[in-house]
C-alpha cells in the first residue's frame, strides 16, 4: 500500500538537514543511514550514503534514476546462497 498523496513522500528531516549541510560544505564523505523507509528526493542526487541492512552498511551513490524510491531498496537484507543441487535417484 502506498502513502497518501495528501501527506506526500516520507523524508527524514534530520537526514535531509545532514544532506543539505554536506552539500553546502562540499563534504563528500558518506552519510550513515539507518532509516531505510526514507524516500529519495532530488536533493539527495550526487550524495554518498551508507545504508544499514541489519548487519553492515551498504555503500550507495544516489543518481537521478533513484528519485522516488526508498533508501532500503538499494541495500538488500538477505543473502542468496544459491539453490541446493538436486539428488538424482538411479
Amino acid at each position: 500500500m502506498s502513502r497518501s498523496m495528501k501527506k506526500g513522500p516520507f523524508v527524514d528531516e534530520r537526514l535531509f538537514n545532514k544532506v543539505s549541510a554536506a552539500k553546502e560544505s562540499g563534504n563528500r564523505a558518506p552519510i550513515k543511514v539507518w532509516n531505510r523507509a526514507c524516500t529519495i528526493v532530488p536533493e539527495f542526487v550526487g550524495v554518498n550514503f551508507e545504508i544499514h541492512n541489519g548487519k553492515n552498511f551498504a555503500k550507495v551513490y544516489v543518481t537521478e534514476d533513484m528519485v522516488g524510491h526508498k533508501l532500503g531498496e538499494f541495500a538488500p537484507t538477505r543473502t542468496f546462497r544459491g539453490h541446493t543441487s538436486r539428488v538424482v535417484a538411479p
